[in-house]
């Protein structure tokens, strides 16, 4: 069992996916809140996009270019993921959905973990 609340947990949870974007990705979110369901870890970031991504997003080829690039970085991300939640929550992570808006900036991540995490808190 977790010696955290389950609200400490997705904040420690939410503080190592923003050192994750920030380090290895080049920019931090402005705002993000962590959720857990059932097996499910649901991450909400806005604020990504930079200026030039903006820029490029005006159009749809744009948009493309800016959704498959982020998808990409996430899908080679995926070992560093991994570790991030076996180090915050001890589980182990086997599947990860992710996608951005280019509209607002805002990305959801769905992690999918090896047990449900009320567990964790019973």
């Amino acid at each position: 069992m977790n010696q955290k609340t389950r609200g400490e947990s997705e904040d420690a949870l939410t503080k190592a996916i923003i050192k994750f974007e920030r380090e290895h990705l080049g920019r931090g979110p402005k705002d993000a809140r962590t959720y857990f369901i059932d097996d499910m870890i649901l991450i909400r970031l806005s604020g990504l996009m930079t200026s030039a991504e903006s820029m490029l997003a005006r159009d749809k080829t744009g948009q493309e270019i800016i959704k498959g690039t982020r998808r990409q970085l996430m899908e080679v991300s995926r070992p560093l993921i991994e570790q991030i939640v076996r180090d915050v929550l001890g589980l182990d992570m086997i599947g990860i959905h992710t996608d951005m808006s280019t509209k607002t900036g805002e990305r959801i991540i769905v992690l999918i973990v090896d047990r449900n995490l009320d567990e964790l808190f019973d």
